[in-house]
């Protein structure tokens, strides 16, 4: 019921999804009268899904602390779903907040993890990279930035299929020296742990859409800045675009012979392939959907926990902890 389209393009994006994971099952849950008619014009959802009556939403523009007392409402009862067990992961285009609190608060953390962070797929000159924490935790210590290298590894692992990604800490520099304490004392720990293979060092902000690592760790206050940047770099680069292809009749000339590369340009930065942010760290997946996201962008969304869900992402994640661990128990033993 979240979403600035919602219930329509949740229920299309339901409908992409159950023809690409036939095998799967889906847990809808919402305003019963509201959705019984909506869902039986769309039958390979029909199929897919058991609805669920939920009496109540929580509005996009609820505080999370008064959303945490709506016990009835339909964001709760599928976090609760995840916590018992009956689903294995959410996603919703509702409240960031909202979402965010009762996930925390109901899910919580793996035993292994201080923190949960949020992460998200963006495009770069090489491909997809992966960067987090994207705004959960303004401030980190190193424990916690090693342990978000850990969480995006895994994720890099499940959701990019990648074999052996690499990690990069952001920093305002590339060299060893650059940087406060924590990015240096988190460094140190990850080149010699199970990751550090793959470890690349410190990344500058050029980095990221360079391609030059895989998956970019830092704090959420600065991975949050540098998201919003980005968003507003490519919008600032389509509206020139637009400026300079409708100055003159020569440059509209020039749009019609270029339009099958602007064409390719513009599905490569479409940001529905990029939709759905993930809280990583819970017992249980979580995807946050941008709330404006159309049918096709929902549906990416969820193709995120289906690959989180797939690829057994917390179990990776336990893995990795425990392989660091013990890593560290074995140094400190030498």
């Amino acid at each position: 019921m979240g979403g600035d389209n919602a219930p329509e393009s949740i229920l299309d994006g339901l409908e992409l999804a159950a023809e690409r994971h036939p095998h799967a099952r889906f847990l809808l849950v919402g305003d019963a009268a509201r959705l019984t008619p909506m869902l039986a014009t769309r039958k390979r959802a029909l199929r897919a899904c058991e609805l669920r009556h939920a009496a109540e939403s929580i509005p996009g523009d609820m505080k999370p602390t008064q959303a945490l007392r709506v016990r009835g409402s339909s964001l709760r009862l599928a976090i609760d779903a995840v916590a018992s067990g009956e689903a294995q992961g959410i996603v919703s285009a509702g409240n960031t907040g909202a979402l965010m609190a009762l996930a925390k608060i109901v899910l919580k953390t793996l035993p292994e993890i201080d923190r949960p962070a949020l992460a998200a797929i963006g495009p770069s000159a090489r491909g997809d990279v992966v960067m987090l924490d994207l705004g959960a935790n303004v401030q980190c210590d190193a424990r916690n930035l090693v342990q978000f290298a850990v969480m995006g590894d895994a994720f890099a692992r499940a959701v990019l299929g990648l074999t052996s990604p690499s990690v990069g800490l952001l920093n305002v520099g590339s060299e060893e020296l650059k940087g406060d304490d924590r990015v240096r004392e988190a460094a140190e720990i990850l080149r010699e742990s199970h990751i550090g293979p793959g470890f690349r060092g410190f990344v500058e902000g050029h980095d990221i859409a360079a391609g030059t690592v895989d998956v970019v760790v830092t704090d959420g206050f600065t991975g949050n800045v540098a998201l919003k940047t980005g968003e507003g770099a490519l919008r600032l680069v389509r509206e020139l675009l637009r400026q300079v292809f409708t100055s003159s009749v020569p440059a509209r000339m020039g749009y019609l012979l270029a339009r099958p590369a602007l064409d390719r340009l513009r599905e490569w930065l479409d940001p529905r392939r990029y939709n759905g942010a993930v809280l990583i760290g819970l017992r249980g997946v979580v995807v946050k959907s941008h709330g404006g996201a159309d049918a096709l962008g929902f549906a990416h969304a969820m193709d995120v926990a289906m690959d989180m869900v797939t690829h057994r992402f917390n179990d990776r994640i336990r893995e990795g902890l425990s392989r660091l661990a013990a890593q560290r128990a074995a140094a400190s033993a030498a």
